[in-house]
């Protein structure tokens, strides 16, 4: 008696389409809105460490003065609020899953040695800028101090 109670569902479903997919001979393709993982354009950081302070599950550190950027794939929980906290926007969420491995690995990306060389040549003008201005400062506070020890005279 409780296979004909099953018999009409079991017909129904000889006529219609299958609902999974065919995955090994058809590629899969994920919704629009799938949080995937997480890739940057790392010429583009400038290493503020905003990302580092976003995550949740401390998946990523900056190295700035390295120009290097590296993220736990496996402890990544593909939130996005990294990619959200960028001020550069220079992280981006894929539609992709990392791929299953017997370990667990840390990516790192290193800046190109042309745009390290650049922001080398950048921070070497900001800190010569800084001791001119820093040596200007002394220099009118010593004429300053000089111009009182004049006036008491």
């Amino acid at each position: 008696m409780s296979v004909l109670k099953y018999a009409p569902e079991a017909l129904k479903n000889l006529f219609r389409p299958p609902v999974t997919t065919s995955y090994p001979f058809k590629p899969f393709e994920p919704a629009d809105r799938t949080r995937g993982r997480i890739e940057i354009e790392i010429d583009q950081c400038i290493g503020c460490g905003m990302c580092v302070r976003a995550c949740p599950s401390s998946a990523l550190t900056v190295d700035k003065n390295a120009g290097k950027w590296t993220i736990n794939r496996f402890d990544c929980i593909a939130c996005g609020f990294c990619v959200e906290k960028c001020p550069k926007k220079c992280l981006s969420m894929q539609q992709f899953y990392q791929e299953p491995g017997p370990e667990k690995n840390e990516v790192t990306y290193t800046k190109s040695p042309e745009v390290l060389a650049e922001e080398a040549r950048k921070r070497e003008e900001a800190a010569k800028k800084a001791a001119e201005a820093k040596a200007a400062m002394e220099a009118k506070k010593a004429a300053e101090a000089a111009a009182a020890a004049k006036e008491e005279k």
